[in-house]
């Protein structure tokens, strides 16, 4: 990768007003642009309508689009224009009405999307098969672009370690995570900074701020990961952009201002055999206090 600056957009939105919601996103990204000389901006999760929408699957399939559409058009121009990569997320149409995915485009400085991911690991909450709207995705790529190798995840996609382990696998130097992520500010930060380093990434996790159509209020706290755990840049609580620089040779020293060399690489010294069988169902022995009953 090259060296290049990251930043995190958090701002809030207009609970289902996609258009509106573009035109406040482009505003923002043209300030990022200008004042942070910004390579690469990530939004929050479903930044076009926010993440719960108070919709049916069918009603919410109505509402968005295909991609690319008129959820990416005005962006895509933006990108073109300002040169610069942009991780877009939205929800967006699946092949027949009523199949929603929960998805972040990777856009390009031409305009071109170059990657869309659909959320793996959607919270129970949303999931379409828990009385939800979102269809789980299947597949998770890197990309490789002028600035480095991206790698995209969506919020509770960041609970599970074997997701990011995929990425850097692939080959990731980035991953991204926009998220609308309401429980506590220690499990967002320990999530991102534990896949950071699992992985020795970078991760770009752009949180969510301000209200949806039900009421639930995100807090924000975007953050800047470094590959040794060390945050480069944390937001507050409302609308702000933080941007961070990223160092092409970040594994160099064992820890931020130490000049004692890193020794370790964790993915050049797994031990491979172990995690044969790994792949199989499980639950935890405790139970949770409540599960939402997966539907027919």
């Amino acid at each position: 990768m090259k060296e290049f600056t990251a930043a995190c957009v958090q701002i809030a939105i207009t609970p289902n007003d996609v258009q509106a919601n573009v035109e406040k996103a482009i505003a923002w990204l043209e300030k990022a642009v200008q004042e942070h000389q910004a390579e690469l901006v990530v939004f929050p999760e479903t930044v076009t309508t926010g993440f719960v929408t108070g919709l049916s699957a069918e009603e919410l399939w109505d509402l968005v689009d295909e991609v690319p559409s008129r959820i990416t058009d005005d962006m895509q121009a933006a990108t073109r224009a300002l040169g610069v990569y942009v991780v877009w997320p939205s929800y967006r149409r699946g092949p027949r009405r009523g199949v929603v995915y929960n998805s972040a485009m990777l856009i390009s400085p031409d305009g071109e999307i170059i990657g869309v991911y659909d959320k793996t690991h959607p919270f129970p909450l949303e999931r379409r098969d828990c009385g939800g709207w979102v269809t789980a995705g299947q597949h998770a790529e890197v990309y490789e672009t002028a600035l480095g190798s991206i790698g995209m995840i969506i919020c509770y996609d960041g609970d599970f370690p074997e997701l990011s382990r995929l990425l850097a696998v692939q080959g990731a130097e980035i991953i991204v995570r926009p998220s609308a992520l309401l429980r506590s500010f220690d499990i967002w930060h320990l999530t991102n900074a534990a896949r950071a380093y699992d992985n020795h990434v970078y991760v770009v996790a752009t949180n969510a701020v301000g209200p949806d159509a039900v009421g639930s209020y995100y807090f924000g706290h975007s953050m800047i990961v470094n590959p040794i755990a060390w945050r480069l840049a944390q937001a507050r609580g409302g609308e702000e952009i933080v941007s961070a620089k990223l160092d092409p040779d970040p594994l160099r020293y064992v820890t931020w201002g130490s000049k004692n060399p890193q020794t370790f690489d964790h993915l050049a010294d797994r031990n491979l055999a172990l995690y044969e069988g790994i792949l199989k169902e499980a639950r935890s022995r405790f139970e949770i206090g409540e599960r939402m009953a997966q539907m027919d």
